[in-house]
């Protein structure tokens, strides 16, 4: 069994025999960036700092020599021949590097459905190469030919092969590019994306309890989160509180309750603040948060939502002895843009209008 240490955060994951480091990366829930997972594509190259590897068949083309000789290696292919091996990827704090966003892709939009009188539903393929992202990260949607201005939107679903995006538009009062996703933008147009941007990502090597916390189209990150969780095999409970004013503001409880069937480690509650109903709670998340999770302090507590019910949900969960630097928030404000950061972690955002 190898160690693969993880620079600069010094995380550690166990390499089986035979394995690749790819493979241990990913068992332990660190999405290495790969494309070909055949020494092609170069997608997974990494500086190995220390300790000997076996780097398989690999074209000259993804991998040269230069390369070679500077110590980078092609992870797909790359097999730990010593008990240590080092390598350098991601940030100080384990979160992996953000892919750089990607101005003005192509797709289409192949399905739009209601989900609540005021949450529209997009699918959405690309024409080109398929975005990459992170979970919980989001994309730039507008019409500026048509003067409808880019707006922020969380995609609501984990990567997949055919690079399909989900988006989930809540009609904001006075919103022009809600509007037009609710009114005018129908099946079979084309469309052009930018990104993705974000932070909303965690540490994807978390191995404790997490607690996700949503209110509205806050959901829609969230979800993103939760399904990249349950596709690799988190095994630490997720427990999932969903927010909303009625029951009829509340969406995507057919995949909820599919999900906690299918993962005996997840389950979700819903509250309701301006009704009750059987099945529910009732109240705030401040009010109805100690009922569903008494003591935080081992837990990872994800919240997304408006700014209010952000600051509600941390308040709450902290008071439950979650640990500050383990809470991730993303807070939905109206006519938010990305904003550039530094040269690590490109850029921050939420959603909008």
């Amino acid at each position: 069994m190898a160690i693969i240490t993880i620079q600069p955060s010094g995380r550690t994951v166990e390499c089986s025999p035979g394995d690749t480091v790819l493979t241990a990366l990913e068992r332990a829930g660190y999405a290495l960036p790969n494309n070909c997972r055949a020494g092609a594509c170069g997608e997974c190259k990494v500086k190995v700092l220390a300790g000997a590897f076996d780097q398989g068949t690999v074209l000259d083309m993804a991998l040269t020599a230069d390369e070679r000789a500077q110590g980078y290696g092609l992870m797909c292919m790359a097999k730990p021949l010593a008990d240590n091996l080092e390598i350098e990827w991601g940030t100080a704090d384990a979160r992996p590097k953000l892919f750089p966003p990607r101005e003005n892709m192509l797709f289409v939009v192949t399905d739009k459905r209601r989900l609540t009188p005021r949450v529209m539903e997009l699918r959405l393929r690309p024409l080109g190469k398929p975005m990459r992202y992170w979970p919980g990260q989001y994309v730039m949607l507008g019409n500026p030919d048509a003067g409808i201005p880019p707006r922020a939107y969380s995609v609501s679903n984990a990567p997949r092969p055919d690079g399909e995006l989900v988006l989930q538009v809540a009609l904001m009062e006075g919103g022009a590019t809600s509007a037009w996703v609710h009114d005018t933008l129908m099946p079979g147009e084309g469309i052009k994306l930018s990104g993705p941007y974000g932070t909303f990502i965690g540490d994807p090597a978390v191995d404790s309890p997490i607690l996700c916390l949503a209110a509205g189209t806050g959901l829609a990150p969230i979800l993103a989160l939760t399904e990249a969780a349950m596709r690799r095999g988190f095994r630490q409970p997720v427990m999932l509180l969903v927010s909303a004013r009625t029951h009829e503001d509340v969406y995507g409880l057919g995949l909820l309750a599919w999900w906690r069937a299918r993962h005996r480690k997840f389950d979700y509650r819903v509250t309701l603040t301006r009704e009750e109903r059987d099945g529910c709670l009732a109240g705030r998340v401040g009010d109805v948060l100690p009922a569903v999770a008494a003591d935080l302090s081992r837990h990872t507590v994800f919240a997304a939502g408006s700014p209010g019910f952000v600051t509600a949900s941390v308040e709450a969960a902290l008071r439950l002895g979650a640990k500050p630097e383990a809470v991730y928030t993303e807070g939905f404000h109206a006519q938010q843009r990305p904003t550039v950061v530094d040269d690590e972690h490109l850029l921050l955002g939420g959603e909008a209008a």
